[in-house]
């Protein structure tokens, strides 16, 4: 049943995913220079049909004028969808529409304890402050008789000033203790904090007033006397920094200058006030209300507004206004989906050459993929293609949930796929159907845009997605397929080919040795390639590798008058047969691939031809390293099983060789439907690696029993992503615990002890109390103690994980993490 967008896997939500629209009758204008976008974006080859009665709009008709300006077009799904905001989140969280849950709110409200704590430093700030005024502190005058000569005090006193230095070293000395009493009890009640909170989270001018309000108060403690309302003292503020002044001076000549003490004045009323500027942000709304001033006096500046996404802000900040107006009136007209505008947003960003000359031409239709298509021809998943995000579920409200993902939209993205995820689950649980269907449409819709490129390996007989949503299907040991899988990668190098060769053939071997095997076959790949300009089909690699002494005597003949690859031949024919000779191992997996079904495949029919010829085309895994390529590779069927799970390996090695190339800008990703046999100590190696060269791959398991035990620690830790489906057994629910750790939590533990009275009063009390009420008298002793425990345990995932429900935990190339939290997969 063909979507429209608006049903993801589950059901019906109220927020659709646009889709291309068939547009209105445009006006006959056209802006000046700009020629007329094409009026409706060509549909995909394998697209449905359009709808009866459907009005087509001819090439040439013009073109709209300024959508941006007065009386612009009314709005269409694709605009509506653009200007959703999508504010910051924590990795995992669907960004498009979201709001902070009221729980987290909530949790932004200052508590009454936190109140109380402000008021209490203040309190005990006033006791302090007067009991000092008073000299009521133990050795409050020790530290000024230490520091001061003694020549400035009367003998026999605590500190009674005997000149001019003494007393005015009492006033700076009591200006020092009030600074640091406020700064203590300030640090100490967080009067900071409490200030940004109920004043800098206000708006303009609401904001500014109040922080004009604070500034006035501030000076009138520190100027009363220009206040005539006011009746009280200053604060030691003043006094103290002129009698600094005074004993630096050694006198009052300084002050007969009325300059210099206007300007300490000034600077003191400056620095009084500048907390509060900063707090009620004075300067960005002077800024802002100065500009507006000015585009009011001058009516040909325009006045500075917040454009909404649907008119390219971006492109009219940067003077590209022309390609704006065409862009926002193709989405307004609905002639632009989400793929158009994702499309173009990235050709702006990664600054695309002649970018106006192109939106100009073609608008919409700018930059379309190498295939044509402009959309999927079905979707099954929500999607937004600006966040790059595939929604998959709902996160599980819960009391250790971090309240920010309290029945949270639940998406995954190349910025935590990019690190890799690992899904375990039995079969039945919903991995393909919830997890890889959903993240294979997201990621084959982002190829579209340009930002990605995606290799899908199907489980057999369970292709993933529609043929026509890919580029290139080779369907192994399908004589229908177009496409055949080129075992090297196309490489150059024989000691890559190898590499990625012995990997694949016996990477899962713990008796044979990876790097033995890769020479092994290196000692034969190159003379091949030297004779030949090509490397040997498979079955001829068989033969080489078997030691069949025609192959080997023809080839050594050719390689006569080439004295290196000689050498290579002689070394592999010296060692063929002898002990430990890992030959005969990559001969018996060579023998999988050797079978009729695949007689065609894997170099077998000269890499040209298509179905009609009877001979398969060579795709190079290689391709995706430079272009946006969708490429599906299924496994496959009757009896194979083995055969797949080599030609997964040889996948996953060529996809791990292929990224490592430089220059490539979009994101790689790899979808193994079903990984069992793929893991490998080599690869496990390379996943780790992924996150650097922006790429990732997505491991689907029945269990972790089908990866070696030995990698079981270190396939967990090379993976940033992991996710626990319903269903799963305890041991493998222990892998997933011993992971994610433990955590502290708060406890409460109530004990009920019986009361044991002395006096015969209280005995008759109690007495008659278990009489009435059938229990004895008892106290609770309540603790309340900080335990460390499992975040997950193994019971816990092996038994309370609902159906159609997973656990799963984020890493994003950031550094971010989410903990292992309950996904609703049907949310």
């Amino acid at each position: 049943m063909d979507s429209d967008g608006t049903q993801d896997a589950r059901g019906t939500h109220a927020d659709p995913v646009p889709r291309p629209a068939v547009p209105p009758e445009r006006p006959a204008t056209t802006p000046p220079g700009v020629p007329a976008p094409p009026a409706v974006p060509p549909r995909p080859g394998d697209a449905p049909p359009l709808p009866p009665g459907t009005p087509s709009v001819p090439a040439g008709t013009p073109s709209v004028p300024h959508a941006g300006g007065p009386g612009a077009p009314a709005s269409s799904a694709v605009a509506a969808w653009l200007n959703e905001p999508r504010a910051a989140a924590g990795p995992g969280i669907w960004r498009f529409g979201y709001r902070l849950p009221k729980a987290a709110r909530a949790s932004e409200r200052l508590a009454p304890v936190t109140v109380v704590g402000l008021l209490i430093p203040f309190v005990v700030a006033l006791v302090l402050w007067s009991l000092w005024r008073r000299g009521g502190l133990p050795y409050q005058f020790a530290p000024l008789r230490l520091f001061t000569p003694d020549d400035w005090w009367w003998g026999g006193t605590i500190a009674s000033p005997k000149n001019m230095e003494g007393a005015e070293a009492r006033v700076v000395y009591d200006g020092v203790f009030f600074a640091v009493l406020v700064l203590a009890m300030g640090r100490l009640g967080a009067w900071p904090d409490a200030v940004r909170h109920f004043v800098g989270r206000r708006p303009q001018p609401a904001r500014a007033l109040l922080g004009l309000l604070g500034a006035l108060v501030a000076l009138s403690f520190v100027f009363p006397t220009a206040f005539p309302v006011v009746g009280w003292d200053a604060l030691p503020v003043i006094d103290p920094l002129f009698s600094l002044i005074a004993l630096i001076a050694g006198g009052y000549e300084l002050f007969a200058d009325r300059l210099f003490t206007n300007s300490l004045y000034t600077v003191i009323t400056l620095l009084v006030v500048w907390p509060f500027a900063l707090v009620g942000g004075w300067w960005p709304y002077l800024k802002e209300r100065l500009a507006t001033r000015r585009a009011a006096a001058d009516p040909g500046t325009p006045a500075p507004v917040e454009r909404p996404r649907a008119e390219w802000p971006e492109l009219r900040d940067a003077g590209q206004h022309e390609a704006a107006d065409v862009l926002t009136a193709e989405v307004a007209a609905g002639r632009m989906n989400d793929v158009d505008c994702a499309r173009v947003a990235r050709a702006w960003t990664a600054g695309r050459p002649e970018f106006r000359e192109t939106v100009l031409r073609q608008a919409g239709a700018a930059w379309t993929h190498p295939s044509g298509s402009r959309d999927l021809p079905r979707r099954t998943g929500r999607h937004d293609l600006l966040a790059r995000q595939i929604r998959i579920g709902r996160w599980v409200a819960g009391d250790r949930v971090p309240a920010a993902y309290h029945d949270a939209g639940a998406a995954l993205g190349p910025d935590v796929l990019g690190t890799s995820l690992l899904a375990v689950g039995p079969s039945g649980s919903g991995k393909t159907r919830t997890l890889v269907e959903p993240v294979t449409e997201a990621l084959a819709l982002q190829a579209l845009t340009g930002t990605c490129a995606l290799v899908a390996v199907s489980s057999a007989g369970s292709p993933l997605g529609s043929d026509s949503a890919f580029d290139v299907i080779v369907r192994i040991g399908n004589a229908s397929s177009v496409h055949d899988l080129d075992p090297y990668a196309g490489c150059d190098d024989p000691d890559e080919a190898a590499a990625i060769l012995a990997e694949a053939l016996v990477g899962d071997l713990d008796t044979v040795n990876a790097q033995g095997a890769a020479t092994a076959l290196a000692q034969l790949l190159g003379p091949y390639r030297a004779v030949h300009g090509r490397f040997p089909p498979l079955p001829v690699l068989r033969e080489l590798l078997e030691g069949e002494p025609t192959a080997l005597s023809a080839l050594r003949e050719a390689v006569a008058g080439d004295e290196v690859m000689r050498r290579e031949l002689d070394a592999r024919v010296r060692q063929a047969g002898a002990p430990g000779d890992p030959g005969r191992a990559l001969a018996d997996r060579l023998a999988l691939l050797n079978r009729p079904a695949f007689a065609d495949f894997f170099g077998g029919n000269g890499g040209n031809g298509g179905p009609e010829s009877g001979v398969h085309r060579a795709f190079s895994l290689r391709s995706v390293a430079h272009h946006p390529l969708r490429v599906r590779v299924d496994l496959p069927e009757r009896g194979h099983e083995e055969a797949g799970r080599l030609i997964t390996r040889l996948v996953l090695a060529q996809f791990h060789t292929v990224v490592r190339e430089a220059g490539r800008t979009h994101f790689a990703a790899l979808v193994l439907d079903d990984a069992t046999g793929a893991v490998t100590a080599g690869s496990v190696r390379r996943i780790q690696r992924l996150r650097s060269q922006n790429a990732g791959v997505l491991l689907s398991l029945r269990t972790v029993a089908d990866v070696p035990e030995a990698l079981h620690g270190p396939l967990y830790g090379a993976v940033g992503c992991r996710m626990a489906f319903a269903g799963i057994t305890t041991w493998d629910g222990s892998r997933f615990a011993q992971t994610w750790g433990t955590e502290w939590v708060e406890t409460t533990e109530v004990a009920k002890h019986t009361v044991f009275a002395d006096q015969p009063m209280t005995r008759a009390l109690h007495a008659l109390r278990k009489l009435v009420t059938g229990k004895a008298v008892t106290t609770d002793a309540v603790t309340v103690r900080q335990v460390e425990r499992e975040r997950w345990s193994a019971s816990q995932l092996a038994h309370e994980v609902p159906p159609g429900h997973a656990v799963l935990s984020l890493t994003s190339l950031k550094g971010e993490h989410a903990p292992p939290l309950l996904v609703d997969l049907r949310g």
